[in-house]
Order: C-alpha cells, then sequence, then structure tokens
C-alpha cells in the first residue's frame, strides 16, 4: 500500500461513526457492511450492462469504500484508480498525523505560509461551522485530545488543571487566515488543529465530484460514515443508509432513501478513552471535556463536509437545541439519539424516511 494511504486512514477515524450502515451495494434494501476488506476492485455483473464495481481499504479497524454502477467495467476500475490517488493526494494535505503535511507543518510551527488551497478552504469552512454553531464545531481541541491520548495510554485520567491549562490554547477565533497571501496562523503558542471532524468529508465531495467528471454518475463513496451517493444502485434502486440506535433496542429505527445526497453520524458510545466513559474522542471546546449529551447524530446537508461537521458539532450541543439549530440551516436534517435513548428529529426529516 503508498505511504499516503496509511494517511488518509488516520484522517478516516471510523470509530467515532461505525454504526452508520449502508446498503444497496447488492441491489438489497437491507442495511450491510459486506465491504470488500482489501483495496483491490471487485466486479459482480448484474445484467448485460451493469457492472457493481467495488473497491475499499481498511482504514483503521473500518473501511473506506468506494462502489460504482456502470455499464463499462474497465470504466469504472479506471475511475476507481483515480479516485485513490486523488484520496492519497488529499490526504497528504490534510492529515495531522504525517509530519509532512501542511497541516503537521502548521501545528508544529504555529503558522503556514502559502498554504495549498485544499487547506485553506477546510480551515476557511472550518471558522464558519465554528461561528455557526456559536464555537460547538471547533478544530483547535488538539492540544486537549492529545493530552487525553497521552494520559489514558499511561492509565493515568486527566486532572482538571491539566484540562484547564490547556483551555486559553483551544479557540477557532484564534486562527488568522489571509486568503491573499495563503497564509494561516495562531494567535498563541501551543495551539493546533486536527481536521478529523471536517476533513473526510471534504475528501469524500471531492472524490465524488471526480467520479461524476469521468461520467460516473451512479457510485457511493464511504468513508467511516461520511457517504456521498450519486444517482442509483444495482438494477435503478436507490442507495439506502440505515442508522443503528446505539442502545441496540431496536437495529435500525431509521433507513433514509438516497438519490444523489450527502449524510454522516457522528457518536460516542463505541469509544471510550476510560473505563467509566466519560472522555471519548469528541471534545466540548468551552470545557474541556467529552460532551454527554447525545450518543450518536446524523445530519444530511448538501455536502458531506457540511454533514461531516454538523453532526460533530450538534454532539457539543443539547439535542434539543442541535435539532433546532438544523431545522435552521437550509437544506440541512438531523436523527439524534440522546444518551437517555430518546430519538429526536429535524422539523423535515421524516421525509427522507
Amino acid at each position: 500500500m503508498k505511504k499516503n494511504s496509511s494517511i488518509l486512514q488516520t484522517i478516516c477515524n471510523p470509530q467515532r461513526r461505525s454504526f452508520l450502515k449502508l446498503s444497496g451495494l447488492l441491489g438489497l434494501g437491507v442495511a450491510t457492511t459486506a465491504l470488500l476488506p482489501a483495496s483491490q476492485a471487485e466486479a459482480v455483473l448484474f445484467g448485460p450492462k451493469e457492472y457493481k464495481v467495488s473497491s475499499t481499504r481498511l482504514a483503521m479497524g473500518s473501511f473506506l469504500a468506494i462502489t460504482i454502477i456502470h455499464s463499462s467495467r474497465d470504466e469504472a476500475e479506471n475511475a476507481i484508480g483515480l479516485a485513490w490517488e486523488e484520496i492519497d493526494r488529499l490526504g497528504g494535505l490534510l492529515s495531522r498525523h504525517d509530519p509532512a503535511t501542511p497541516v503537521s507543518q502548521l501545528n508544529s510551527t504555529g503558522v503556514l505560509h502559502k498554504a495549498p488551497p485544499e487547506v485553506l478552504e477546510v480551515v476557511a469552512r472550518s471558522l464558519y461551522y465554528h461561528r455557526q454553531t456559536g464555537g460547538a464545531f471547533d478544530i483547535t481541541v488538539k492540544p486537549l485530545v492529545d493530552l487525553f491520548k497521552e494520559r489514558f495510554a499511561a492509565e493515568v485520567t486527566p486532572s482538571e488543571a491539566e484540562i484547564s491549562k490547556l483551555l486559553p490554547q483551544v479557540g477557532s477565533d484564534k486562527i488568522k487566515i489571509s486568503f491573499a497571501g495563503g497564509d494561516i496562523s495562531f494567535a498563541r503558542q501551543g495551539m493546533g488543529v486536527t481536521l478529523d471532524g471536517i476533513a473526510p468529508g471534504y475528501i469524500v465531495d471531492r472524490v465524488s465530484a471526480l467520479l461524476a467528471a469521468k461520467g460516473l454518475s451512479n457510485h457511493l463513496i464511504n468513508c467511516s460514515g461520511d457517504i456521498r451517493t450519486s444517482g442509483t444502485a444495482a438494477k435503478g434502486k436507490p442507495w439506502t443508509v440505515a442508522i443503528q440506535d446505539p442502545a441496540k433496542q431496536k437495529a435500525y429505527p431509521e433507513v433514509v432513501a438516497m438519490g444523489t445526497g450527502a449524510i454522516s453520524t457522528s457518536g460516542s458510545y463505541e469509544v471510550f478513552y476510560d473505563k467509566e466513559k466519560m472522555f471519548h474522542h469528541i471534545v466540548t471546546p468551552q470545557t474541556g471535556h467529552s460532551p454527554r449529551l447525545a450518543t450518536s447524530v446524523t445530519v444530511k446537508a448538501l455536502s458531506v463536509m457540511d454533514a461531516d461537521a454538523l453532526a460533530t458539532g450538534i454532539m457539543v450541543m443539547p439535542p434539543r437545541e442541535g435539532v433546532r439549530f438544523v431545522d435552521s440551516q437550509p437544506g440541512c436534517e438531523c436523527f439524534v439519539v440522546g444518551q437517555d435513548g430518546s430519538f429526536r428529529k429535524s422539523a423535515r426529516w421524516n421525509r427522507l424516511v
């Protein structure tokens, strides 16, 4: 596997959304995770002029999958090859885990001159949603995420003093962008950004656009629950996405029929740093603690990047407030599973199911 393939695997954090399942890959109406555990493409012939060509990569315990429905197997396989090249390229720009990426350079020095346009675009959109969500979505929680990882690796709970000490370094309002010069900088030392809550969605959007430009209009791309669908699945059936109840009270309380669209789920119930389940990978930027308000948030939006950011941000909000917020956003719907097991839906959600 290419070096940059592992970069994407760290961006497409599978744990936070592993319960978003997808169906329609085999022309079935039941949610499934029957994805291929290898990077090569596999083709299934559904008729004289219809192939389903799929390719996946294992990404830290989950899958990034590309599925294309097309009349030509060769054209679909060639397009998938181009898609992986684009995924590798974007991963090499947006990952915080590889020290050679522009994002890592920004984190290590506090300034990035002549940032690539892709980095500028994702950071700028992150700042937009930071403002839109009243600070709930914040890419500057990296110092806290690093603290959690370090302390719990040593089997020690972070102290309130350690958390409080880092809070002045958190806040996207402390990021400065100069579009004229392409510069990004931090206002305080010790700051850092993680694009894990928005970059996967951006990558999925870019790959979908690439496939559409190549004439492959029927496809599905899934990066650990950040999903873009286009056209139809096999035999003209709609793509469907089934949302699992984290409490397992009902296997799939909601099944969304997708034409061309974007959907993302963020959740906490499977990923905890501690046995007490007080700390997980999502952080409330104002307090430095993990929110315990919802177990999952699913957002359908105009782009996967937007759905990704919104799902992450709404996890930090009280469920009722998060639903009200989504109702105010054009083209957006949401389904929230509360910590108490309750379901909340945006006003127009039922039109999707």
